[in-house]
């Protein structure tokens, strides 16, 4: 597992395509491995969202206000 973002995908896609691993570096296996990628970017930010955001509310109400009256106060 590689810990920054924005380099991570090309170091997961250059490990797949590796011919240790006995993967050739085809078109349809490129584009799985990217859309692999994709969606598990897309799931982990959808399901911290969900997860998170979603749960934080002022009272039942929303919106940044309300979220932002949840921060506590600097001493």
């Amino acid at each position: 597992m590689f810990g920054d973002i924005g380099t991570s995908p090309l170091y997961a896609v250059k490990e797949c395509v590796d011919s240790a691993h006995g993967v050739p570096p085809t078109h349809e296996n490129l584009l799985a491995f990217f859309s692999l990628i994709v969606w598990s970017l897309t799931m982990v930010v959808t399901v911290k969202y969900l997860t998170f955001i979603m749960k934080a509310d002022n009272a039942g109400e929303g919106g940044i206000l309300a979220l932002l009256a949840l921060v506590p106060p600097r001493r």
